[in-house]
């Protein structure tokens, strides 16, 4: 099934969920990153997180999602944003993408180990303003559970988060998510009750493989609390980078360090960390940009 987010509210209740299946997005960054299974399922679940934040915010915001832990993935991080034809895009990263550990004791991933302690950093920006950031003490290293702390401690809203991946040496069977949060004036016991249904659920890796999309999860969780306003997103692995933002940093470095550049070698790269893709100067194509200071 294609990669959708599904959001929808109980105003009465005072509740919003949101649903996403990321499979193919997933699949995407872990080939383009090749990212062995125990990191394929770390940043999928971050990159599945960045965009079910996004899909609350409004469509000239930006999240970034941040993990500066201190096990074998080193950081990895993920950000999400609307795209011009409305569709959320999302990307993400590992430092060391080549991370595999053996499975925990509940036979899932051991994500907690291949992210170790840390800070886990939530930005917003937009196109106007400063950007806001929220930091908050990696609590588990699970992920779904440190952005629920993250919103409890930081934005003070209560919410239920579970992320899942299900990955193998040759790809990325299913991914995907769902966030419930509380609004404001949330009835009382309203989470509490949500949090005893998600306790009872099984992995949303488990529903999506049997077949279930967005709309099923929120069903799944929200179970006799009737939802209402709808709204589907199409979602998709998209990239910021360009070769006019890689000249801009190029020009950053000055005339001199440029010139020296040209000196050093007959070409320079510069490779985006999220999605691989290298830009290529000539020396030639340095010096311009040198002349240009």
């Amino acid at each position: 099934m294609p990669d959708t987010i599904l959001s929808a509210a109980n105003l009465d209740a005072g509740i919003a969920l949101a649903a996403a299946i990321s499979t193919d997005l997933v699949a995407e960054i872990r080939s383009r990153h090749d990212l062995w299974p125990t990191a394929a399922a770390a940043v999928g679940r971050l990159v599945t997180g960045a965009a079910l934040f996004e899909a609350g915010f409004k469509r000239n915001e930006r999240v970034t999602l941040q993990i500066g832990g201190d096990g074998p993935l080193g950081t990895i991080a993920a950000d999400a944003w609307f795209l011009d034809d409305g569709t959320i895009g999302a990307r993400g990263y590992a430092h060391n993408g080549h991370v595999e550990l053996p499975v925990n004791p509940r036979g899932k991933f051991d994500v907690s180990g291949a992210v170790g302690g840390g800070l886990l950093q939530v930005t917003r920006s937009s196109d106007v303003g400063q950007p806001y950031v929220g930091v908050v003490p990696v609590h588990s290293g699970e992920i779904a559970e440190d952005l629920a702390l993250y919103l409890a401690q930081s934005e003070q809203i209560p919410s239920i988060v579970a992320l899942g991946v299900l990955a193998n040496p040759n790809g990325v069977a299913c991914a995907g998510g769902i966030l419930a949060r509380a609004l404001p004036g949330a009835r009382e016991g309203t989470i509490a009750a949500l949090e005893a249904r998600a306790m009872q659920m099984r992995p949303v890796t488990s529903l999506i493989a049997e077949g279930a999309d967005a709309r099923d999860l929120i069903r799944e969780l929200a179970v006799d609390l009737k939802m209402s306003a709808y709204d589907e997103l199409d979602l998709r692995f998209a990239c910021r980078c360009s070769r006019a933002k890689v000249e801009a940093v190029l020009l950053g470095l000055g005339a001199d360090e440029l010139l020296q550049l040209t000196q050093e070698r007959d070409r320079t790269e510069a490779v985006c960390e999220y999605c691989k893709t290298a830009y290529a100067f000539s020396a030639g194509d340095v010096r311009e940009l040198a002349e240009r200071l």
